[in-house]
């Protein structure tokens, strides 16, 4: 049983219909226009939690699955930071052929790239997801990273992207060189802290957010970790889909 419920009408197309992957592309669009939007695509329990025994696939669902694979579809590139890479065992993400013609039709490439955030660049390059990708893996840290983990980097064929000043990345300026390389749709699977930074830091515009119908109790994490914004930002809700008691919200930075 799956609903959309349009926020502009809360009656309209509320009927029990299975949804197209082309609906799914369409209701999900990214806005027209040139600049740099970024949006995250996150799963909680109803009490909160993010992930379940350290990940994330045990709150989720079919059509969670599909919505993630739609979004996927429709972005130039997937920010991700490099825990979740090792935690969820991340690979390449791969060309889907139902939505090949859309893809080259947005002047996209087969697939989206992915963007891994890493400070330490700590992180195993022999792996799929850095040694045989459809669309070449970057890797994105800070000036004072270790020299002899971006030698291994690029030894290992991967584009290293300096977007930080230290240590670390500044998530402004991950967007802003992601944008240079012509990266402007942009999709962040977590994990929890640096979503965390990069809502901080105010350059999220979009939450897609799955509130799976589950209770875990515990300790785990909520969705979005690190520091704190000092006045709350408001989103609005777009659309709002419902299946088996999964609800998939979409909100727009006001």
């Amino acid at each position: 049983m799956r609903r959309l419920f349009p926020v502009s009408d809360p009656t309209a197309d509320a009927h029990d219909r299975e949804w197209g992957l082309d609906e799914l592309a369409d209701a999900y669009a990214y806005p027209a226009g040139d600049g740099s939007w970024l949006r995250a695509n996150m799963v909680t329990s109803l009490d909160g939690a993010a992930q379940h025994g350290g990940r994330s696939q045990p709150l989720s669902s079919d059509t969670d699955m599909r919505i993630f694979g739609t979004l996927r579809a429709l972005a130039d590139a997937v920010v991700v930071g490099a825990e979740t890479v090792r935690q969820e065992g991340y690979r390449p993400a791969r060309a889907r052929e139902v939505f090949a013609e859309r893809r080259e039709a947005a002047g996209q490439r087969p697939a989206p790239a992915i963007a891994v955030v890493s400070a330490s660049l700590e992180l195993d390059f022999g792996l799929p997801l850095f040694s045989s990708p459809l669309v070449p893996t970057l890797v994105l840290t800070g000036a004072a990273a270790a020299p002899e983990r971006l030698a291994a980097a690029r030894k290992a064929g991967v584009e290293v992207v300096v977007a930080g000043d230290g240590p670390g990345v500044e998530p402004a300026r991950a967007v802003r060189a992601l944008a240079e390389r012509g990266l402007r749709r942009l999709l962040t699977e977590g994990g929890p802290r640096m979503l965390g930074q990069f809502i901080a830091a105010g350059v999220l515009d979009e939450m897609c957010l799955t509130v799976s119908p589950t209770l875990t109790a515990g300790d785990a994490q909520r969705i979005a970790g690190g520091p704190s914004v000092a006045v709350p930002e408001r989103f609005a809700l777009a659309s709002l889909l419902e299946e088996a008691g999964f609800l998939f919200a979409r909100y727009r930075r006001i």
